[in-house]
């Protein structure tokens, strides 16, 4: 049996855990509950699929519930022990960062980071801090679960903003190919407007609510263990579509991929124009029958017409 990893921080042993990935691929990583830390190798969270997502994220809410370990100002590489780098990443969700090996074994980040890397926290303004004092007498740190004071700038355990988890957007994240979309929260059918519900697409008033007042879809949530419950019962159809994918989800693929059939088909035309130019061919005659391939039946001649181009496409490859 291989021995658990130490943490870089508090030295404490690692939890592994092997998520689900695209293509039926396994992904693997380490958290530390009590430093709130996931470490993930090289470009691997990118290849995170729906499920795994969703795993992640509940395992990360049931951690905040440890007390959280302060941060050392310089960790190291969890695999080579060398010095880390503070990078500043940018994607269409806005900034992040991460503490990266400098020889590129992964990256250190907190949950909040993780999160936020993702798309999936929001800024909290002075009425959602106002909102949730109300509604749960106190303000949670996204991060690591510690308590905030209403007029603190950051959490005092981690120093992590306060955030509201965007849980329509996290729905969005664990199924981007729309294989949930029979689900309840997406009966009403979409309406652009300024402001609207990101799981049925009905318009929403600026107002005091984090609920949609159409589909009763969560829209954000105070704490990630409450955003995981909102979200956890799409993981039987998530897992279900791993499995087997949604016939509309077929369609959508195979869609998707028929522009770039077509260039080849198109391509494989141009090389048999010039095959036949350079043999001082002029192709076959205009009526099938004149040709022996004409009389045969017309299925024989689809699949040596595939054969024909498939050959064609090696012998171009192989060049």
């Amino acid at each position: 049996m291989v021995p658990a990893l130490a943490c870089s921080n508090c030295g404490q042993p690692l939890a592994a855990l092997s998520l689900s990935g695209h293509y039926g691929r396994s992904v693997e990583v380490e958290l530390c509950g009590p430093c709130h830390l996931v470490w993930f190798d090289a470009v691997e969270p990118a290849r995170l699929a729906g499920t795994g997502l969703l795993s992640l994220v509940g395992k990360m809410a049931a951690l905040q519930s440890l007390p959280h370990q302060v941060l050392r100002k310089a960790l190291p590489c969890l695999r080579c022990q060398g010095p880390l780098k503070v990078v500043h990443n940018r994607s269409r969700w806005g900034p992040s960062q991460q503490l990266e090996c400098v020889a590129g074994h992964g990256a250190w980040l907190t949950f909040g980071q993780f999160l936020s890397e993702k798309g999936l926290l929001r800024s909290m303004t002075l009425a959602d801090r106002a909102r949730a004092v109300a509604r749960d007498g106190s303000l949670h740190c996204v991060n690591c679960g510690g308590a905030i004071a209403q007029a603190e700038a950051c959490c005092s355990w981690c120093a992590t903003p306060p955030a509201l988890v965007d849980v329509a957007r996290l729905a969005a994240a664990l199924d981007p190919e729309s294989a949930t979309r029979d689900h309840a929260v997406h009966d009403v059918p979409t309406r652009l407007t300024a402001l609207n519900c990101a799981a049925c697409g009905a318009p929403q008033p600026a107002s005091t609510h984090w609920q949609c007042g159409d589909c009763g879809a969560t829209l954000a949530a105070t704490g990630l263990a409450e955003a995981h419950r909102a979200v956890s019962a799409l993981g039987p159809a998530l897992r279900a579509h791993a499995h087997k994918p949604a016939p509309h989800v077929v369609q959508q693929r195979l869609a998707a991929q028929q522009p770039a059939l077509d260039r080849q088909r198109a391509r494989a035309a141009e090389m048999q124009a010039e095959a036949d130019a350079a043999l001082g061919r002029h192709g076959w005659p205009d009526e099938p029958e004149q040709h022996p391939l004409g009389r045969l039946p017309a299925s024989v001649q689809r699949v040596l017409a595939g054969v024909l181009v498939a050959l064609m496409l090696w012998l171009w490859l192989s060049r």
